[in-house]
């Protein structure tokens, strides 16, 4: 009992809070009513808030804000600075049937990079990635890989411009070249773009 206690100790539990999970990092703090499941890994510094529910096989990173209602399911990867907002939606099974049971090596994966936010209410079908620094707009619904530093919104998501590391929309079109370059108008970072998104310069 020493040794649980000692282990708890080290983050914060709201009384009403669920917590099953023996991989929870420092200084997270999980609030009232909020769920996390055996076998779901939690970093250092996350806040889970209210209603949220984390399944086993689930892993966050540190520093991830998960806000309230927003669940993350089994093969959901969430890496470190994550935003979830409000009700997000991840899923883990592409085709599900209430009368169809499947195993757990049938599920998808779905991979949040890191710094990466996820606005109000959006759904990120399973499958994709999300690439680090981008931006899901609040109510869209993600059914294809993410850019990194991309902004997408939308249902289907589609791409509208690129979101600097200092949350400030950048000066460059959705469909700039391989090779443009712009700069943040609010802290100056200059990025390029790549194959994959934009590199910081």
């Amino acid at each position: 009992m020493a040794e649980e206690a000692a282990v708890k100790a080290k983050f914060f539990a709201h009384p009403l809070a669920l917590i099953d999970s023996d991989e929870i990092g420092d200084r997270t703090r999980v609030w009232a009513f909020a769920h996390v499941l055996k076998g779901a890994r939690v970093g250092c510094d996350c806040n889970i808030g209210e209603h949220a529910f984390i399944e086993g096989g689930a892993t966050l990173g540190n520093n991830v804000t998960v806000k309230n209602g927003v669940s993350v399911w089994a093969h959901v990867i969430v890496e470190d600075n994550c935003f979830l907002g409000p009700h997000c939606v991840f899923t883990n099974d592409m085709n599900p049937r209430a009368y169809i049971k499947k195993g757990p090596e049938t599920l998808l994966p779905t991979l949040i990079k890191a710094n990466s936010t996820i606005g109000a209410n959006a759904t990120i079908v399973c499958g994709n990635t999300i690439g680090r620094f981008a931006f899901v707009g609040a109510g869209s619904v993600v059914i294809r890989d993410v850019e990194e530093y991309a902004m997408v919104v939308g249902n289907p998501a589609r791409q509208i411009g690129w979101m600097c590391e200092c949350a400030a929309k950048l000066p460059m079109t959705a469909s700039a070249a391989i090779g443009e370059a712009c700069a943040c108008g609010q802290c100056h970072a200059e990025f390029v773009r790549v194959s994959s998104g934009l590199v910081r310069r």
